[in-house]
């Protein structure tokens, strides 16, 4: 089912449920009947909630872009060229005709960790196809990115549990 006009949506801040939310949406259009490319940007391996997604791989398709662990200093050559490798194959998805949704999760902090140019993601919005629809998500989303898009949305942490040093959750959190 191809749209006939997509828009751009970013999920930033600090909260969870960026990640999640973007997933939620690629279910509701694979449901739709539509086609869904997922680039995940800074992580090489799959955290729960791709595991179904496989199931459905006749209408999404997805890939990592990044090393089996989280960039905790400064990134390397081998995390930009991981994440050139996302944003190139992210371009041939938009540009392909073949997908009504891209989603590029994490690539909001791949540009604060200069993994990736801002005005590469603005290229990439100003370009795409009228029909696709783009989400973009992750932390510190670069404000020509908030105002290039046509949806923003800030998750907020209020409160949560690892402040009082419950670690991350099989199925929860990853």
């Amino acid at each position: 089912m191809k749209l006939n006009k997509g828009y751009v949506h970013i999920y930033t801040g600090d909260g969870k449920g960026k990640t999640t939310a973007a997933i939620g949406l690629a279910l509701r259009a694979a449901g739709a009947g539509m086609k869904v490319f997922i680039a995940q940007f800074l992580k090489g391996k799959a955290s729960s909630e791709f595991i179904p997604l496989a199931k459905l791989s006749d209408s999404i398709t997805f890939a990592h872009y990044g090393r089996d662990c989280l960039i905790r200093k400064t990134p390397t050559e081998e995390d930009k060229a991981f994440a050139q490798q996302g944003l190139a194959e992210a371009r041939q998805a938009i540009m392909s005709g073949n997908y009504d949704l891209v989603i590029m999760d994490e690539a909001s902090i791949a540009v604060w960790l200069k993994l990736i140019s801002v005005d590469d993601l603005l290229d990439l919005i100003k370009n795409k196809p009228s029909p696709v629809e783009l989400v973009i998500t992750g932390r510190k989303a670069d404000p020509k990115l908030i105002e290039a898009a046509d949806l923003v949305t800030e998750m907020k942490e209020i409160k949560h549990y690892y402040t009082q040093k419950v670690p991350a959750r099989y199925g929860i959190e990853y």
